[in-house]
């Protein structure tokens, strides 16, 4: 670890654990969803979009504060890309809680909970490794684990997609599952895409 001259402001760290902390809220609240009937998927859709509006409040704090500071603990750019990705895990939820809601999805195949629940652990491995970005300490095994987490949704989005065009005779409802697990694969990526920017964060300042 290199000695650092600049004062740091540890503020940001914590604002990329609020940020992280709503990625679980909405990842458990999406696994509520799915065993829920229509009449109570709207309520939680409601929790996941004031889960997601959250964490846009906080992106939008890191931005200003990027902008306001003068020296930041992280490369600028990298904060604000680091914020971003964040906020782009919870969109894909919030996104993929609205189609099973608009389309009125009654029946999920069963293995659309396995995807939910990867991105559950996604979700609790990022909010835990955020804290950590202030000393760059025991960030590895985070990252190598949201790799196999991702590449294990990969092979379950394939599965998925071969037994739902296996089974599935109606086009229309094939075409709206196909949307609803799609979008729950770029969760996936998205969470990835936080993994691999952390690790380029601590070689940079390891």
């Amino acid at each position: 670890m290199r000695f650092r001259l600049t004062p740091r402001d540890t503020s940001f760290y914590d604002m990329l654990a609020e940020q992280a902390s709503h990625l679980v809220t909405g990842a458990n609240l999406l696994g509520e969803l799915l065993g829920a009937s229509r009449s109570e998927r709207k309520a939680i859709g409601k929790l996941i979009s004031e889960a997601e509006h959250n964490s846009d409040d906080v992106t939008h704090a890191i931005m200003r504060k990027v902008s306001s500071t003068f020296v930041t603990p992280l490369d600028r750019d990298d904060l604000a890309g680091l914020t971003s990705a964040l906020d782009d895990c919870l969109d894909f939820m919030e996104e993929a809680s609205d189609l099973i809601i608009l389309y009125k999805l009654d029946e999920l195949p069963p293995r659309v909970s396995d995807q939910v629940a990867i991105l559950q652990r996604c979700a609790e491995l990022t909010a835990e490794a955020m804290p950590l970005l202030a000393d760059m300490r025991d960030l590895d095994e985070y990252w190598v684990e949201i790799n196999r987490l991702e590449n294990q949704a990969d092979k379950l989005h394939r599965k998925l997609l071969a037994k739902m065009f296996d089974e599935i005779s109606d086009p229309i409802q094939l075409m709206k599952l196909k949307e609803v697990v799609e979008t729950l694969e770029s969760g996936a990526d998205a969470f990835e895409t936080v993994a691999n920017m952390v690790e380029t964060i601590a070689l940079k300042e390891s």
